[in-house]
């Protein structure tokens, strides 16, 4: 392509004389089109190229909550997921420097930008203590945001979910974008209605993959996935009683078009984290079912 763009020029110069040519413009063409294939390479990371889904692993929980039973050691924690076949993990900033493994098999590393904590007089807001330079700095193949709708501060969240897209669109870096509706005016944040606005909004302010709570049924979920242009991701929210009731979500969920889960707590809690992580991968990339699942875990 470029020996034949030059070719024109040369041609058009022999037979019409000298002409002036914005070199800078043509030097931006030709690196925009290698630069515009990070985002697709990064993306392969974190989403399996075959399957077209994800298992993504959160282990962010530390700033929140602190170092809650499953994280108290991070490196083994990632050396458990992995070991069961999670395509990514997701962490703050801090964390790889203490968790990177160095020898096995390799995972994708999502960093987290957003940080608060429950000590916080409003546990809903969300600040960014992160950059996605930095990020890229780290070895990152994606970034994620935090973002509450109906908070006091989402206004404030929102534009930080439009700064950060911005900034991943200049460095071609995956954004996941967690969304969420908490506040004064949400009376259920699991309301189908809420939960489909939530994705949509990323959607359209430059998320590459959202994050959103299970809406209870396949059907209901059916209208999140629809209504968003973006690969839609399950949260896996505070831990579970039984494996039943998570399979169920999932395969629920998966029905509907879900490209995949974001599950923390009900892996890293788990009683043999590896063995769930496998079982999650082998329904969200092979299409095991819940029946079968459970079959698996009781082995």
């Amino acid at each position: 392509m470029g020996l034949r763009f030059w070719g024109v020029i040369n041609v058009f110069c022999l037979r019409y004389g000298p002409v002036w040519v914005d070199f800078r413009a043509i030097v931006k063409y030709f690196a925009g089109g290698l630069v515009m294939i990070g985002k697709s390479v990064r993306l392969e990371r974190i989403i399996d190229r075959n399957s077209g889904r994800t298992v993504i692993i959160p282990m962010d929980h530390g700033v929140t909550v602190g170092p809650i039973k499953g994280l108290t050691n991070m490196r083994d924690a990632v050396s458990k997921v992995v070991a069961g076949g999670a395509n990514a993990v997701l962490m703050h900033k801090g964390s790889p420097r203490f968790c990177h493994r160095g020898s096995g098999k390799d995972v994708g590393l999502i960093i987290h930008l957003s940080a608060g904590t429950t000590l916080s007089p409003d546990p809903n807001a969300k600040e960014l203590a992160c950059t996605v330079e930095e990020a890229l700095k780290l070895g990152a193949d994606g970034v994620s945001v935090h973002i509450n709708l109906g908070a006091d501060t989402d206004k404030e969240m929102l534009k930080q979910l439009g700064y950060v897209g911005e900034r991943c669109m200049e460095w071609q870096m995956p954004l996941l974008a967690m969304m969420y509706t908490r506040g004064p005016k949400i009376k259920n944040e699991y309301d189908v209605n809420n939960t489909k606005h939530a994705a949509r909004v990323a959607a359209e302010l430059g998320a590459d993959i959202v994050k959103v709570v299970y809406t209870g049924s396949s059907e209901s979920f059916a209208e999140v996935v629809d209504g968003c242009h973006l690969p839609v991701l399950i949260a896996g929210g505070e831990k579970m009683e039984t494996d039943e009731q998570i399979v169920k979500m999932i395969e629920g969920a998966l029905k509907a078009g879900a490209a995949g889960l974001s599950i923390g707590r009900n892996v890293f809690q788990h009683k043999d984290p590896t063995k769930i992580v496998s079982v999650f991968s082998k329904m969200v990339h092979k299409g095991l079912s819940a029946a079968d699942a459970l079959k698996m875990l009781k082995e």
